[in-house]
C-alpha cells in the first residue's frame, strides 16, 4: 500500500511552533535588557525591606517606641529641608540598586563531582591507613572524608591539584616502602601524567600533596652570573634553593632559581656523574659545563660515542683536545693523570718552601668524558687498558690539584662504570624518563615527586652529595653544527665559544677547524709541559667514524 503524505497543516506545524518559540525567547530577552534597571532596583528594595523587618523584629519592645520616634523625626527633617524628599528618593534608589546588583557566585566548597572524587580517594586509602583494633578509626569504609581531608583544590578539569591528608599516628610513615605505597595510590587516583610533590610531616601526622608546575624550557646557554669555581647545572623550583641568578629567557629577563655546583679545593663534591636515556640531554649538559668552564680553566674532552657532538669546541682557546678515538682517548687521559701528579708535586714543594702554589697548578683543569663504556668495550676487544683506569688519579687527587672530572653515561651501560668512578662522583644527575628505582639507584635517594613518562630534553633530577633531590632543567645547549638546531640556540652557543687558537711555536700549531666542517681533535703531547698540541700535518683528515665502525 502506498504511503500517503501528511496534511500540510501537520507537516508545517512543528516549524511554526519552533519559530514562535524563537520569537518569544527573543522578545523576553529584549524585555529583560530594557527592564534590567527596574528589576535590579526592585530586587534591592525587597532586600532593604527584609533587612528593615529583621532589624525591627530584633529590637526589644521597650526600645521600639524611641526608635520609631527617631525615625519619624528624621523623616520630618528630610521633608522640611529644601530638595530633601528628592535627595532621599535618590539615596534610597541608589541603595536599592547597590543591594540588588548581580554578584558573582563564590564557591565555598567542592561540587558533587569533586565530592565523589574525594570519597573515592578516601575509600581507597582505608586499607592502608586503618587497623581493625582502632576503636575510633580515622579511615573507615563509609566514614566521614572531611575529617581526614583538608585544604583541597581542583583544576578546571576536576582533578586534584592540592590535598592535605591527616593520617593516624600508628601509620609507619618512617618506612620508605609504606610511603611509596601511599604516594603511588595518590598518584594513580589523582591523575597520571602530572608531577606531584609529597611533603610528609611526621610530627603532625599530615601529608601534603600538590601538583608541581613544569619547569621552564625557555632558558638557553648564556653567561651566568657566577664566580670562578661555580657552575650552573640547571634550574629548579623556587622554594627548593635559596639562590637565584638573572637569566635571559625567550619571554624576557628574570631571576631563576639555579642549581649551582661548586668545585675546587674546598668542594665536597669535586666530580660529577650524569646518567640518562638516549636523547635525554646528557651531552647538552656536558657541553654547557664545558662552555662555563672555558673562561677560567682548560677543558679536555673525550667522546666515546664518536658522533662529533663536541666538534664546535675543536681548536678553541682553552680546549686542550677533543678526542673521539680509542688511541687519542688513552693518550689524553694518560697525560691528564701525569698532569695531576705534576700539579700535586709542584704544589707540595711550594708549600714546603713557604711559597704560594705555582700559577699553572691553580688554573682549573676539566676532564669531560662522554660514554666511557664504549671506549672500554673497544679497549677490551683490542687488548688495551680501560680508559676508566686512567681516571683513578684525577678522581682521587683531583680536588687538591684543581682537576675536575665530569662523566656522562646511559642507563644501559651504568654497570660498566668502574668502582672508582662510582665512589668519587658525589654530584649526581639523572636526565630523561626514569623510574623511581632507577633514580634512587643513581642518586642514592628517591625523589619526593612522581616522575612523569614524557619529559623534554634536559629535564631530570640532581643531587649534590648528601643534599636533597632537586628537580632540574638543563639550559638548552645544542650542537650549533646540527641542522635541527634553531637559529636562536645556535647563535647563543656560538657567542659563548672562545676564539680559535693561533700557532704557538714553529712546527707546532693547533687545529684550525672550519665552523661548517670541523677537523679532528688534537692529540696530547706527553713530552711537552704545556697543554696537549698536535703536530702540523700536510692536510686535514675527516672526523673519525663512529665507534661501532672502529671496532
Amino acid at each position: 500500500m502506498a504511503r500517503r503524505p501528511l496534511p500540510r497543516i501537520l507537516n508545517s506545524g512543528s516549524a511554526q511552533i519552533a519559530r514562535s518559540r524563537e520569537i518569544a525567547r527573543t522578545a523576553a530577552d529584549s524585555a529583560t535588557d530594557v527592564l534590567h534597571p527596574l528589576i535590579t532596583i526592585s530586587r534591592g528594595l525587597r532586600k532593604l525591606a527584609a533587612t528593615a523587618r529583621a532589624k525591627w523584629a530584633a529590637t526589644p519592645k521597650e526600645r521600639r517606641g524611641p526608635t520609631l520616634f527617631l525615625v519619624a523625626a528624621c523623616v520630618l527633617v528630610v521633608a522640611l529641608v529644601p530638595y530633601g524628599p528628592l535627595l532621599a528618593l535618590v539615596a534610597v534608589m541608589g541603595a536599592a540598586a547597590w543591594q540588588g546588583r548581580e554578584r558573582p557566585v563564590v564557591k565555598t566548597g567542592p561540587d558533587d563531582a569533586e565530592i565523589a572524587r574525594l570519597k573515592g580517594l578516601y575509600e581507597a586509602l582505608v586499607p592502608y591507613l586503618s587497623l581493625p583494633e582502632d576503636p575510633e578509626p580515622l579511615f573507615a569504609h563509609g566514614g566521614d572524608w572531611s575529617a581526614a581531608f583538608a585544604d583541597h583544590a581542583f583544576d578546571d578539569d576536576g582533578r586534584l591539584t592540592r590535598l592535605r591528608i591527616s593520617y593516624p599516628p600508628y601509620f609507619t610513615d618512617g618506612e620508605p616502602a609504606a610511603r611509596a605505597r601511599i604516594e603511588h595510590l595518590l598518584h594513580a587516583k589523582s591523575g597520571r601524567g602530572r608531577e606531584y610533590l609529597f611533603d610528609w610531616d611526621e610530627e603532625g601526622n599530615r601529608l601534603t600533596m600538590r601538583v608541581l608546575p613544569a619547569l621552564p624550557t625557555t632558558i638557553a646557554a648564556q653567561r651566568f652570573v657566577t664566580v670562578p669555581g661555580e657552575t650552573v647545572l640547571g634550574f629548579t623550583d623556587a622554594d627548593a634553593v635559596q639562590r637565584t641568578v638573572p637569566v635571559r629567557a625567550s619571554d624576557g629577563t628574570e631571576d631563576a632559581p639555579a642549581v649551582v655546583w661548586r668545585t675546587g679545593p674546598r668542594s665536597t663534591e669535586p666530580h660529577l656523574l650524569a646518567v640518562g636515556q638516549p636523547g635525554s640531554g646528557t651531552t647538552s649538559l656536558l657541553r654547557s659545563i664545558a662552555l662555563q668552564a672555558l673562561p677560567h680553566g682548560d677543558v679536555l674532552i673525550v667522546e666515546g660515542s664518536g658522533t662529533g657532538e663536541y666538534a664546535c669546541l675543536v681548536g678553541r682557546d682553552g680546549v686542550l683536545a677533543v678526542e673521539c678515538g680509542l688511541s687519542g682517548a688513552l693518550t689524553s687521559l694518560e697525560w691528564a693523570a701525569h698532569e695531576t701528579e705534576r700539579r700535586l708535586i709542584a704544589a707540595n714543594r711550594a708549600r714546603q718552601a713557604g711559597r704560594p702554589a705555582p700559577e699553572d697548578t691553580r688554573r682549573p683543569l676539566w676532564i669531560v668524558l662522554d660514554r666511557p663504556s664504549v671506549l672500554g668495550h673497544l679497549a677490551a676487544a683490542d687488548g688495551r687498558p680501560d680508559p676508566q683506569d686512567l681516571l683513578q688519579v684525577p678522581l682521587r687527587h683531583g680536588r687538591a690539584a684543581q682537576v675536575t672530572v665530569v662523566v656522562a653515561e646511559q642507563f644501559d651501560s651504568v654497570e660498566a662504570l668502574g668502582e672508582t668512578v662510582r665512589s668519587h662522583t658525589r654530584a649526581r644527575i639523572v636526565l630523561g624518563p626514569a623510574s623511581p628505582e632507577q633514580i634512587a639507584a643513581v642518586l642514592g635517594a628517591a625523589p619526593h615527586t612522581t616522575p612523569v613518562p614524557d619529559v623534554p630534553p634536559g629535564r631530570g633530577y640532581a643531587r649534590l652529595g648528601a643534599g636533597p633531590v632537586l628537580r632540574l632543567q638543563v639550559p638548552a645547549t645544542p650542537d650549533p653544527y646540527d641542522d635541527a638546531t634553531s637559529e636562536a640556540h645556535r647563535r647563543a652557543v656560538l657567542e659563548l665559544l672562545p676564539e680559535r687558537r693561533t700557532a704557538t711555536a714553529p712546527g707546532i700549531e693547533t687545529i684550525e677547524a672550519v665552523d661548517t666542517a670541523p677537523g679532528p681533535a688534537p692529540a696530547p703531547d706527553l713530552d711537552a709541559d704545556t697543554a696537549p698540541t698536535r703536530r702540523k700535518e700536510p692536510s686535514p683528515t675527516p672526523l673519525p667514524a663512529p665507534v661501532a665502525a672502529e671496532s
